[in-house]
């Protein structure tokens, strides 16, 4: 049976990887700082809404500055929170 989808220290096991690879990226992880960890979090969190933005700026290129953060918002939270009523954002 393979380790495949089971739950790991971390999570399920990904699909595309071996689990001794997964075993051993757990382990990295444990021996990095909380610091490390959470500076690691924001970078690939940034890295990730960066991706996010040019795929809608790709998709509108017309959209302006605001057009893309209310289609950002919709694209992370949900169509009913990013048009909700509410101050200027």
């Amino acid at each position: 049976m393979s380790d495949r989808g089971h739950k790991g220290e971390l999570g399920a096991v990904p699909a595309d990887t071996q689990p001794a690879a997964w075993q051993r990226y757990c382990q990295l992880l444990r021996a990095r700082a909380p610091h490390e960890r959470l500076a690691q979090a924001i970078a690939l969190t940034r890295a990730a809404r960066e991706l996010a933005i040019a795929g809608i700026n790709q998709r509108y290129p017309n959209a302006n500055h605001d057009e893309v953060r209310l289609r950002l918002a919709e694209l992370l939270y949900g169509i009913l929170w990013a048009r909700r009523p509410g101050p200027t954002r």
